[in-house]
């Protein structure tokens, strides 16, 4: 006791020293080594990446520390058996904390706080193999000891899943993921589906779709039971070059187990889309066995197909749309890339840089034909239009049009004005170009493109001009927001909306705060308003609008950004580069609706750039 009184009484006269004077004579070395903002934030980055490492070695040393009792086998309180299915004794067990084991998993939190086995030497637990349990035990101790191979991957993962230690089951998932083949894909989806794995098996669904012929061959394709069969012929996303081969597979399918497997035929082929054959394959095959034999339900789905091919085209088109039997399956789209196009950093500059959105990882592109920034992008027929814009001397009329499949640029049609920092946005095939900076004002006009008669057409103006505009399609109406009207020298809160059908604006309800710059993008139904500044302020605040509720405050991003370029994938919107006021920004911000939650994309692009382009684009297989 003397010696923590001696410690407690240690502490007391620091802290007592501390609110003497002491404090503030610190305080005033400390100034003495920082004389300005900068050095000092410098300094205080430095401490908090050391204090970060520190800790980070105090976690590592822990752990190892912990390791070394339990490979010693002091201080532990446990004693981990498992018992395989089917094995009639328990394995030898291993050796744990309670207190580890209750830190790493709600299993053994639950297990050692509220049950019975919180007080017991030995626990033996039910269908786990020995070998993972031992292995899984491991790894909570020293996470760098677990190997996956192809032989335990199956036991690890039933294991982890039980005793819900995440790790060992992300890193399972992730292994089998990567092993997906034609040959294994649809156990791999089963399993995933018994353990409850949903991104497992929506990597298996993905591979299935993307391969389905080769599924379809393998061994395991004649061993699936029937709910797993119907629920695969059912799917849309099926890449497949007609429905011919389903039905082939699934005339196989039986055929490998005729007896048990006859009475399902009628069932199953509900899910092959008999109406899409060839109509004298469907007239042969309705001719042939097993289906000429077959029960009265499959002659009413071949009598169904075969009305389909007598009907007239706008029949069929009914039918497509009141029958899934009569429509087209939708195959996977090849992956698709976002495009960030020119830009300002510092100066406009011609690099395009593409994000492969499936494994952001990030990519160089054909560069544009001519220096361009602040220009607007859209695209329509599977190519990008990057539309005026500034090219470091003038502002521009031209139309650079990228050919994804081919990597190359050509000219496009030109507008009929310079436009510099305007809005571009596409409904349907019709591109618009709206607002921007000629170089002499802010302009209130507008201009659209419909690629296929090759010339831009004026369009009903807005009521305000505005430059730094952002733009964006909602619910079938191009919005205009913000933006700087160059006359009253404001940022400008107002919003504007455009109807195509009737070539008319309309004043739209009014932001919350001025923003000039502002991103503007549209996800899950709802238009965004992001960052932008009114006058030097820069805003990472983010508004939101909805038609029938007006704007509302969005969660803010990380950073300060103005001049930032968005894009919407998946449902998420891709807020990349801009500035903060001070530097360009070579980072991205993930905005996801669901969770109303940002992050940063774990890669950034090689060149921090302001006023660029972005769009998403589809990349060929």
């Amino acid at each position: 006791m003397e010696g923590v009184n001696a410690v407690a009484e240690l502490a007391g006269s620091v802290e007592n020293s501390a609110a003497e004077g002491d404090g503030d004579h610190w305080g005033y070395r400390m100034m003495e080594r920082c004389p300005s903002q900068s050095s000092l934030d410098e300094s205080s980055q430095r401490r908090e990446a050391g204090e970060r490492e520190a800790g980070s070695q105090h976690a590592a040393q822990l752990l190892s520390a912990l390791a070394a009792l339990r490979q010693n086998a002091l201080l532990c309180d446990v004693r981990l058996q498992a018992q395989a299915e089917g094995a009639t004794e328990p394995g030898e067990g291993t050796w744990a904390h309670r207190a580890v084991l209750a830190a790493s998993s709600p299993y053994f939190r639950a297990m050692f706080t509220q049950f019975t086995e919180r007080t017991r030497p030995t626990v033996t637990i039910q269908n786990v193999e020995p070998e993972a349990l031992e292995a899984i035990i491991e790894y909570v101790y020293e996470p760098e000891s677990l190997a996956i191979t192809e032989d335990n991957v199956q036991a690890l993962l039933s294991g982890a899943s039980l005793v819900q230690v995440g790790g060992v089951r992300a890193a399972c998932c992730a292994f089998l993921a990567t092993a997906l083949s034609p040959d294994n894909a649809l156990g791999i989806r089963a399993f995933a589906e018994m353990h409850a794995c949903a991104a497992l098996a929506a990597a298996a669904d993905d591979f299935v779709h993307k391969h389905t012929l080769d599924v379809l061959q393998a061994e395991e394709f004649l061993a699936l039971e029937p709910a797993p069969l119907a629920r695969l012929l059912a799917s849309d996303h099926l890449s497949v070059p007609g429905e011919e081969p389903l039905l082939d597979a699934l005339l196989r399918w039986l055929r490998h187990d005729p007896d048990a497997r006859r009475e399902r035929l009628a069932d199953l082929l509900e899910h092959v889309r008999l109406p899409l054959l060839p109509r004298d394959v469907l007239v042969a095959r309705a001719a042939a066995e097993p289906l000429a034999s077959a029960p009265l339900r499959v002659k009413d789905l071949l009598i169904e197909a075969l009305s389909f091919h007598l009907s007239r085209p706008e029949r069929r088109a009914a039918a497509a749309a009141e029958c899934a039997r009569a429509r087209p399956r939708r195959p996977p789209r090849s992956p698709r890339a976002l495009l960030v196009v020119g830009g300002q950093a510092p100066k406009a500059v011609r690099e395009v840089e593409a994000l492969e959105l499936d494994t952001g990882r990030w990519g160089a592109a054909a560069h544009l034909p001519t220096r361009r920034c602040r220009a607007g992008l859209a695209v329509v027929g599977g190519r990008l239009y990057a539309v005026g814009g500034f090219n470091g001397t003038l502002r521009v009329r031209s139309v650079d049009v990228y050919d994804v499949a081919t990597d190359s640029w050509s000219a496009g049609p030109p507008l009929t004005a310079r436009r510099s920092t305007l809005g571009v946005a596409a409904i349907g095939q019709v591109i618009y170009a709206v607002g921007g900076f000629d170089g002499a004002a802010g302009l209130s006009s507008a201009e659209a493109l419909d690629p296929r008669e090759g010339a831009w057409r004026p369009i009903a103006g807005m009521s305000t001009r505005r430059s730094s505009v952002g733009v964006a399609v909602l619910e079938g109406k191009l919005y205009a927001v913000g933006g700087y009207d160059g006359t009253s020298r404001l940022c400008l809160s107002s919003v504007e909306r455009y109807d195509p059908a009737t070539d008319a604006w309309e004043p739209a309800e009014e932001m919350s705060a001025r923003r000039s710059g502002a991103g503007v993008g549209v996800a899950g139904g709802a238009l965004y308003a992001v960052g932008g500044h009114d006058g030097p302020a820069v805003r990472r605040s983010v508004e939101r609008y909805r038609p029938a509720e007006g704007w509302s405050p969005a969660p803010p991003m990380a950073h300060a950004r103005r001049n930032a370029a968005v894009a919407e994938h998946r449902g998420r919107l891709y807020v990349v580069g801009g500035d903060d006021g001070a530097a360009n920004l070579n980072t991205v911000e993930v905005f996801d609706p669901a969770t109303e939650q940002w992050s940063m994309l774990g890669s950034a692009m090689t060149l921090g750039r302001s006023y660029a382009g972005v769009a998403v684009v589809e990349r060929g297989p």
